[in-house]
């Protein structure tokens, strides 16, 4: 049997050795042990290279103007398809493209859903179109701000909104065949990947990448007064000149830009929109609308004010 009976010289040492372990060892917790691993950060703030470098191909040689029906527009189509693939955003029944038919003309609308965390069954429709004017007489229509600037814009926030799931689904849309008279939207309300009844609201993108003035229109507040308190809210956070008007429906139609892109689609449904997009510049609609006009700073701060709106609009449980 083992003796507890120690020495002075064996206590000692042991007292020791108990002062050292407790005074002079470094303490160590049990958060220590249990602490989780830091999370990569993710960014706030869009993807400013890839905005750009999406808004360059889709306005490139390649694409050759993105017209309906034609290789570029194809071209156009499945870099867009693809990106939201990449990205992983939900499909209906197996795709993201949605085809339709107008006289002899074949469209393809490229739509890609986020679904909500919180009310997976109430959507926002962020909308752009693709398509532009083609290739006319041996001249190409690039169309870099009408609207492979909205296209763009629609898909860096695809991926922003990947990284911070929003608390409503969204539905990414871009639309074929606008330049046509809204034929892609028109077909999309009509055959809608999600009930119209759960929308919430049309936030469209089309013209925003260039002003001399700093300024960018948001549009659809005659309509749906209540929602001009958003845009104020927005206003004040934005070095953007966001203004509002273009939508009464009482003035000119060259005012009156209600039914002047992708957005009237959803309004004849009875569902609210806010459409932000420049006036008109002396290359809209001809072949000079090139990428080299681009205003980037300018460019980038609209995309990142319409997130700014996209990230207020979701948190409201309902728009009144």
């Amino acid at each position: 049997m083992i003796s507890f009976r120690l020495s002075a010289t064996v206590r000692l040492i042991a007292v020791s050795s108990l002062f050292f372990y407790l005074f002079m060892t470094p303490v160590t917790t049990t958060a220590q042990h249990t602490r989780k691993p830091k999370r990569v950060a993710i960014p706030a703030k869009l993807d400013s290279a890839l905005l750009i470098h999406d808004l360059a191909f889709l306005a490139s040689d390649a694409t050759e103007g993105r017209a309906t029906g034609t290789p570029g527009n194809l071209l156009a189509q499945q870099y867009i398809a693809k990106r939201f693939d990449s990205l992983g955003l939900l499909k209906t029944e197996g795709t993201y493209l949605q085809s339709f038919t107008f006289g002899n003309t074949n469209g393809t609308n490229v739509v890609g859903i986020i679904k909500g965390t919180k009310y997976p069954d109430s959507y926002i429709v962020l909308s752009a179109h693709y398509d532009h004017l083609g290739n006319r007489n041996g001249k190409i229509y690039y169309g870099a701000d009408d609207d492979a600037s909205g296209t763009a814009c629609v898909m860096a926030l695809a991926k922003y909104f990947i990284q911070h799931p929003p608390l409503h689904s969204l539905v990414l849309a871009t639309f074929d065949a606008e330049e046509r008279g809204l034929q892609g939207s028109k077909y999309y309300v009509d055959h809608p990947f999600v009930p119209l009844d759960k929308v919430m609201i049309n936030v469209n993108i089309d013209i925003i990448s260039r002003n001399d003035s700093n300024q960018v229109y948001a549009s659809g507040l005659f309509h749906y007064p209540y929602l001009k308190k958003y845009v104020e809210e927005i206003k004040k956070a934005t070095p953007i000149n966001l203004l509002m008007g273009h939508d009464d429906s009482t003035k000119s139609r060259h005012d009156d830009w209600t039914n002047q892109s992708d957005h009237f689609s959803f309004h004849r449904k009875k569902i609210p929109f806010i459409y932000f997009g420049v006036e008109d510049h002396p290359d809209y609609h001809k072949p000079s609308d090139t990428f080299d006009k681009i205003n980037k700073q300018f460019y980038f701060q609209v995309c990142t004010m319409v997130k700014d709106m996209a990230l207020l609009l979701d948190r409201q449980t309902k728009l009144q």
